[in-house]
């Protein structure tokens, strides 16, 4: 199992990318550092068939310009509440200005400061945002947020060196990971079917309330 008792990475190892984006494109999208749109609604919708969002509390975490919540609302999927938390701020900007009902956006780093993660989420997602991380920072969030959640916690992951061709991004051997949630989670639910190279993971709470 991962040790998650060391100290996760520096928090400019995995923000540099984002924030050198952010540079150069603003709040476009490649400050997000997406391969295309395509790939991108790919994992949407991944996760959208991972875990039942409909009348959800749900927290983005590092949701960049809250592409995730238009993405939802496009396929008639209706969160009770939505938080995005970001730590790019022209991006957080850009989240803001596209006034999305029951949301609101949040600035903050929820490595260095995994208590951003405490909103009474009833789901917590990253999409995207764990492709920057190394090994510790990776486990040691995932156990953060899935102390936080009340329901779900669903992330994706580059699965092998397929999606992983910058240097700056970081990938995970799927049953490494697939062991750890599945010893953290009471239900953990696994996509692999929607773009090689990437894994999808749902890991419900032992009531199963997010199915």
């Amino acid at each position: 199992m991962p040790d998650l008792d060391l100290c996760p990475a520096a928090p400019e190892s995995y923000l540099a990318p984002y924030l050198q984006a952010s540079q150069q494109y603003g709040a476009g999208f490649g400050a997000l550092l997406w391969a295309s749109r395509k790939t991108q609604r790919a994992r949407f919708e991944a996760i959208r068939r991972a875990c039942d969002l409909e009348s959800k509390s749900l927290l983005d975490a590092g949701c960049g310009r809250a592409d995730l919540m238009g993405h939802l609302l496009e396929k008639d999927v209706h969160p009770a509440g939505y938080v995005g938390l970001e730590a790019v701020e022209a991006l957080a900007a850009a989240a803001e200005e596209r006034n999305y009902p029951n949301a609101r956006i949040i600035r903050g780093d929820f490595v260095r400061d995994p208590a951003r993660l405490f909103v009474g989420a009833d789901v917590i997602v990253f999409s995207g945002s764990l492709n920057t991380m190394d090994p510790r920072a990776f486990f040691a969030t995932l156990q953060r947020a899935y102390d936080a959640t009340a329901e779900a916690v669903v992330f994706n992951f580059l699965s092998s060196p397929t999606l992983a061709a910058k240097e700056y991004l970081a990938w995970h051997r799927p049953e490494v990971v697939l062991g750890f949630a599945r010893r953290l989670a009471g239900d953990a639910r696994v996509l692999t079917d929607y773009l090689r190279g990437d894994c999808t993971v749902a890991m419900l709470k032992d009531d199963g309330r997010a199915s």
